[in-house]
């Protein structure tokens, strides 16, 4: 099987690791900004090895395998900024997240237009990676709204997302099961890109 196939898993856990996130912004509200740092930067590095992981073990059957390996990097780099610099004001965090969120969404968007003729429903990946698009433009955009507004913002971003990539990953599952990973293949796309 091919290494989207294999890591169809990976993508949904990614996305319950959103989802996670994004709860735990809603049900912790007032948390400082200290405290979001490190929840957010928990959640950036984790989303990051997942990504490098995935990168890895495909390096040999994929010749795009370093579009996730930019991925992670980037994930860790933003999850390591929050944990170096907790200190860091609340505008500098949104550029952290927002950049991040960008840069995702833009490799979502691609992977989606890749995948739009071999599996149904690849517009699942594809809103997610529009929806982190728009999440970080509008992170950029409208950076001065309260604290919790923000905290909100995220929590909703995070759930969303996640779920939409844990729709995605278990509609690939399917497709898999229905077809087999051949179709899916051809493409040497990587699981999260």
């Amino acid at each position: 099987m091919g290494l989207l196939a294999r890591n169809w898993w990976m993508i949904a856990l990614r996305g319950l690791f959103a989802v996670l996130f994004g709860l735990g912004a809603f049900l912790w509200p007032g948390i400082t900004l200290t405290a979001l740092v490190y929840l957010f930067g928990i959640y950036a590095i984790a989303d990051g090895i997942f990504a490098l992981i995935a990168a890895i073990m495909g390096r040999d059957a994929n010749e795009h395998w370093w579009a996730l390996l930019i991925e992670g990097l980037i994930g860790i780099a933003a999850g390591a900024v929050a944990f170096l610099m907790p200190g860091i004001t609340a505008l500098a965090l949104l550029a952290v997240i927002a950049g991040w969120a960008i840069l995702t969404g833009i490799l979502e968007i691609a992977v989606a237009v890749r995948l739009r003729k071999v599996i149904e429903n690849e517009w699942l990946l594809g809103l997610s990676g529009a929806l982190s698009v728009l999440f970080g433009v509008l992170l950029l955009v409208r950076p001065g709204a309260g604290a919790l507004a923000v905290v909100w913002w995220i929590g909703a971003y995070a759930i969303l997302f996640g779920i939409l990539l844990i729709a995605f990953g278990f509609r690939l599952r399917g497709f898999i099961h229905r077809h087999g990973a051949g179709p899916v293949d051809r493409l040497g796309l990587h699981p999260t890109a």
